[in-house]
């Protein structure tokens, strides 16, 4: 019944695509930018995400993708995996071409879960980060209803029992949804004892419903765009630790 459901919604511009085609992400950015809907909830979490960022010197966003950060401050560096249109920066994560203490943060959206080896990631940006200098994302998280959601209605792996490491399959295919909440949750003191440059700041649960009925990148937008502020208001009512399907997290280097 899912994958029926998810056939009939899919978006008709990237149905049939690999999301390892560069192609399907300059699709992607036309897609967004044709759902009010979804604009309005990547600007939400651009606003979080600028909000809490240092006030000065350089940011590198780490797979920029089809999204617009870029846009929203000149001291954005924008990056990706492969060569796109608009792109500042060809990096892997594993790789960053930036010297000692240069950078005053990063920002990522939906990226860190598809990072191969995150301890090669976090040691760079222990690395690259100005101490003071902050890591601030909006990550898949785990909770009843979005493991549920992330489990059936998702095309990317969700494994909560996984270890740190993802398999290779590709720059974007390869995946594991959980990977954000198993860091900063279950295997919270591991990281914070592997990597003691790092404070875990917050870590704030959100957006129960809204990125779901927008369809996000790959399906049919549910919703219209004049709906958003409405639909945001009824889900701040909602338990957060229970309905969350996503986390702000921030993490500050020492």
């Amino acid at each position: 019944m899912t994958s029926l459901l998810n056939s009939l919604l899919a978006h008709p511009l990237t149905k049939g695509m690999s999301v390892d085609d560069p192609r399907t992400t300059l699709l992607r950015r036309e897609i967004i930018r044709s759902k009010p809907f979804l604009v309005a909830i990547y600007r939400e979490w651009y606003k979080l995400l600028l909000s809490a960022l240092p006030d000065e010197g350089p940011i590198l966003e780490v797979g920029s993708g089809a999204g617009f950060f870029g846009e929203m401050s000149p001291r954005i560096i924008t990056s990706e995996v492969f060569e796109l249109p608009g792109i500042d920066v060809l990096l892997d994560g594993t790789r960053l071409p930036f010297g000692e203490a240069e950078l005053y943060g990063i920002a990522m959206t939906d990226v860190l879960h598809h990072i191969p080896d995150v301890r090669v990631f976090f040691a760079e940006a222990t690395r690259c980060v100005r101490p003071g200098g902050r890591m601030v994302m909006v990550e898949p998280w785990l909770t009843p209803w979005s493991k549920w959601v992330y489990k059936n209605l998702h095309s990317e792996p969700f494994e909560p029992e996984a270890d740190w490491l993802i398999p290779e399959t590709g720059p974007l295919s390869g995946a594991n949804g959980a990977l954000p909440w198993i860091l900063f949750a279950r295997d919270r003191n591991q990281f914070e004892t592997d990597f003691p440059q790092w404070s875990i700041e917050s870590v704030e649960p959100i957006m129960p419903f809204a990125y779901l009925l927008s369809g996000g990148v790959s399906l049919r937008s549910l919703m219209p765009g004049w709906s958003y502020d409405v639909l945001r208001k009824l889900e701040s009512w909602l338990v957060p630790d229970r309905w969350a399907m996503f986390a702000l997290i921030e993490l500050e280097r020492k």
